[in-house]
């Protein structure tokens, strides 16, 4: 089956999909420390670039369905960890910081960043065994949902645009397609478990060498993973996925443990 999805207006429109992906209503726990790592998340997956602006604060308490006061708490723990920056004055607002700090972390129990001083075997086996849980899932249930003219075009313009990725972004866009096939799947809390895990997942990616054969082949299975969903085949996408998710962690134990 042949798919022809043009990059069109679509494209143009990917920003806003990309930022709200994480940043929706959150259910109990901690809202502080919650709001502090969905926004966290948002910046360190690349959903939002350096540079760029943060909605407003009301916008933000709406979207998270949290109050001013957290999202404005939550805004200073970044800003002062060196993720955000506040400008005053007409044009002011809260901008992503244009140098983002590199290196794994970890959130603390008030919300505070901390630097992570280095990943165990424990951690790495922890890390791997929730990803190759969630993923394989998540790409089966996208394969069983109708999906629309609209988001079947989504899919694959983020996958071309992936394939297209320089070595330097490739790690972002690689991370947005992840995080669109789980949302494809109709589960925010699904989202934002795959996106934690995402989040450790790059920073354990972070110390091997990105090689362009390795990117090539993730480019091939990402193609196999897409292309079951967009043709309905939830035990093929399931399998492409866990496939995919197998090379990665194969590399990460080979060069990490």
């Amino acid at each position: 089956m042949d798919f022809d999805f043009s990059v069109g207006e679509t494209a143009g429109t990917t920003v806003g999909f990309d930022r709200s992906l994480l940043l929706t209503p959150i259910r109990g726990g901690n809202t502080y420390e919650e709001t502090v790592e969905r926004i966290l998340q948002t910046i360190r997956l690349g959903l939002i670039h350096p540079g760029e602006q943060l909605p407003p604060e009301r916008e933000l308490a709406t979207m998270l369905e949290v109050s001013r006061d957290t999202v404005r708490d939550a805004i200073a723990s970044l800003s002062e960890a060196g993720y955000l920056s506040i400008r005053r004055g007409r044009y002011g607002g809260t901008f992503i910081a244009e140098t983002i700090p590199a290196g794994p972390i970890v959130i603390g129990r008030d919300g505070d960043v901390i630097e992570r001083q280095h990943f165990t075997v424990s951690d790495i086996h922890d890390v791997l065994v929730l990803r190759a849980v969630l993923e394989p899932g998540a790409a089966y249930q996208a394969a069983t949902n109708d999906l629309t003219g609209e988001l079947r075009e989504r899919l694959w313009t983020i996958h071309q645009e992936t394939a297209n990725a320089t070595v330097e972004e490739y790690r972002r866009f690689d991370s947005r397609l992840h995080l669109v096939i789980a949302e494809m799947a109709g589960s925010n809390s699904l989202v934002n478990q795959i996106a934690q895990s995402r989040v450790k997942v790059n920073e354990l990616l972070d110390g091997i060498p990105l090689l362009p054969p390795n990117i090539a082949h993730s480019n091939e299975q990402h193609e196999s993973i897409v292309m079951a969903i967009l043709s309905g085949r939830p035990d093929d996408a399931e399998a492409a996925m866990r496939a995919h998710l197998e090379g990665s962690a194969a590399l990460l134990r080979g060069f990490l443990t």
